[in-house]
């Protein structure tokens, strides 16, 4: 393996490991907008099995008449930049991956079906390229900042953690 290949492997690694982290910080989020104990939030989120399903419970909690405005805004917020996030995890999540073992060059192909009402067409093939690379890299900057927000409000806020 080539350290072309093992370099973006270990960043694709790393993406995913910020990403789980920031995640479940959502449970303090749960913890503290539905107003129960940790152990229950994580039951909460356990149940609830996709990201989406999770930000939205989030997203609704916060949108209740008892939850602070400020604490609405902040909740809100971190949110949607992590909901933005999601888009390019879950390409790297649900992509196979090719690489040329001479120059390492790499490209993900499409796992998803897009369908119309006379066609289907999968498997969109896009190059791995330095322009990716630096997409990835920003999207982990992104998820550390996010993930910093969540601690911020988990404390501002007094959620339990």
């Amino acid at each position: 393996m080539n350290s072309r290949l093992k370099a973006i492997l270990l960043l694709i690694g790393q993406l995913n490991y910020t990403w789980t982290n920031t995640e479940s910080l959502l449970i303090h989020m749960i913890a503290g907008l539905a107003r129960v104990d940790k152990e229950t939030a994580i039951v909460i989120f356990l149940t609830l099995n996709t990201t989406r399903a999770r930000i939205d419970v989030v997203d609704r909690l916060a949108k209740m008449q008892k939850t602070p405005s400020a604490c609405r805004h902040d909740v809100l917020g971190a949110t949607q930049r992590l909901a933005d996030e999601a888009k390019l995890r879950n390409k790297y999540n649900h992509c196979i991956y090719s690489f040329d073992p001479d120059s390492g060059q790499g490209i993900t192909q499409s796992m998803r079906i897009f369908e119309s009402r006379e066609e289907i067409k999968y498997g969109k093939v896009e190059k791995l390229d330095g322009a990716e690379i630096e997409r990835i890299r920003a999207s982990i900057d992104a998820l550390v900042a996010i993930n910093r927000t969540f601690w911020y409000i988990t404390e501002r806020y007094g959620f339990p953690n």
